[in-house]
């Protein structure tokens, strides 16, 4: 017999997959909204029970040594990288002519990348997590949460203010760099991969995390149901297969519909907002060009809206299940941090173009150099927050 908690979370995940039945249904025309809406859940579900949250693992790398963990990115990137490279060579046979894949997250390599990377990890190291990690927190009650997510709406809308400058003085002069131009599919995904391999070994050779804490533990239960309940909800799921899904689920995501991001609803929400004030410049010039998650004006849920309430709802599912819920009233030191950060994280991600979901893993995953670069810059921004103990910023 299922537990409450059991039957809670199974009844979230039913909830889910009818109101994709009930989208499908609609007389809306647009078919991709089911299938955002069930490609979030399943990622929602996936970082919960992964624990993947870029910020928890650069962290625990750098404070720690605890790196055996950032496997699970490693292994996204190169299931998603040979996806993508299949994919690639269908869509778009001969790579080294002037056309780009169709909607893969491919941006100008420019000095505004750079910073609004740099913002992005500074808004992660002041907020606690990236957007994507605060919408999966918040299934597991973290409540703290929602001042980053306020924050980053701020953000979002102030980026639109400096976009302009920003597009017109570097983004449009800025070059477009994209491995298949030069190496090809093939040669771009040996290189991606002998890259991550030696990134893998160096990973395992410095791995600090004690051996009486193993990140995966034995099964209890000896039932076969109450062993399929323990795998699903309770027992901690291995980087490689968590990263493997969250591959896999990339790949999807960009055949059915677009490449995998979270931040697309959240700038169109401000974006939507500025301008029914007639606050917002009279043209923002490229961004509705550009390529990876931009804002658009609506007063609908996006397709990209529908992921976002699939993947809160799904890894509400999963921590319900596994009994992490637990609501988690933030005070008022680490909401000034996290609505701190969430600015950070608004005006970086607007910047970028995306975030650590969509220029991060969407990009490195299509080959984009802006997608290393990000990675990089990202990476090395929560380094040197973390040690200079940043995260702990009024009481966070």
């Amino acid at each position: 017999m299922l537990s409450k908690r059991t039957s809670a979370a199974v009844l979230i995940l039913v909830a889910i997959i009818a109101g994709a039945l009930v989208l499908s249904t609609s007389s809306v025309s647009d078919s991709s909204r089911p299938i955002s809406l069930l490609i979030g859940a399943a990622l929602g579900f996936v970082f919960e029970r992964g624990r993947f949250c870029f910020f928890c693992l650069f962290r625990d790398a750098t404070e720690s040594r605890h790196t055996r963990p950032l496997l699970s990115v490693v292994t996204a990137i190169a299931v998603g990288a040979i996806g993508y490279a299949v994919m690639f060579g269908l869509y778009l046979p001969n790579s080294k002519g002037e056309g780009l894949p169709p909607g893969a997250h491919i941006a100008p390599v420019s000095l505004p990348l750079i910073v609004g990377a740099a913002a992005f990890g500074l808004g992660m190291v002041l907020s606690g997590a990236c957007i994507s990690g605060h919408l999966y927190r918040i299934g597991q009650g973290y409540l703290r949460a929602i001042p980053a997510l306020i924050g980053s709406l701020i953000g979002f809308g102030l980026g639109f203010f400096t976009w302009n400058t920003l597009f017109l003085e570097q983004v449009s002069e800025s070059p477009v760099l994209w491995l298949p131009r030069w190496l090809g599919y093939s040669g771009s995904l040996a290189l991606v991969l002998f890259v991550l391999a030696v990134l893998a070994i160096f990973l395992l050779r410095v791995n600090r995390q004690p051996a009486d804490e193993p990140i995966q533990q034995p099964l209890q239960s000896q039932k076969v149901g109450e062993q399929i309940i323990d795998v699903l909800f309770t027992r901690r799921w291995t980087p490689v297969a968590t990263g493997t899904l969250v591959g896999l689920i990339g790949v999807v995501a960009y055949i059915r519909t677009t490449p995998l991001g979270v931040t697309s609803q959240l700038s169109s929400i401000s974006r939507s907002v500025l301008d029914s004030r007639q606050l917002l410049p009279e043209v923002l010039h490229g961004i509705d060009m550009m390529r990876g998650c931009v804002a658009i004006v609506s007063s609908t849920i996006s397709n990209n809206g529908w992921l976002v309430i699939g993947f809160v709802a799904a890894s509400l599912a999963a921590a319900v299940g596994g009994g992490r819920f637990k609501l988690q009233v933030p005070t008022l030191g680490n909401s000034a941090s996290a609505l701190l950060g969430g600015v950070f994280l608004g005006w970086g991600s607007l910047t970028a173009l995306g975030c650590t979901v969509g220029v991060l893993l969407s990009g490195t995953q299509a080959f984009a150099v802006s997608g290393f670069v990000f990675l990089i810059v990202v990476f090395a921004t929560v380094t040197l927050g973390v040690r200079l103990r940043l995260h702990q910023l009024f009481g966070a």
